[in-house]
């Protein structure tokens, strides 16, 4: 995935918010329907939803693999 830069609005979402609108974000462009200015919005925010999903978890696997190491050494 590209470096994408996280709107200052997806910073405060927790991983569960993000995830839920990025389903929404992902119905509507499944429906269809819409205008090609509306989708390539909603695919930006897509895109941005995913890049803070990702964050998400790239932080808790690095929380983990650091108890999982602090484990270990004790």
């Amino acid at each position: 995935m590209s470096e994408t830069k996280t709107p200052d609005d997806l910073q405060a979402m927790s991983y569960e918010q993000a995830r839920d609108e990025l389903v929404a974000v992902v119905g509507k462009l499944e429906q269809g329907g819409t205008t090609l200015e509306e989708s390539i919005a909603l695919w930006e925010r897509g895109e941005a939803l995913a890049a803070r999903c990702e964050e998400w978890l790239v932080g808790a696997r690095s929380r983990l693999d650091a108890a999982k190491k602090a484990r270990e050494e004790s």
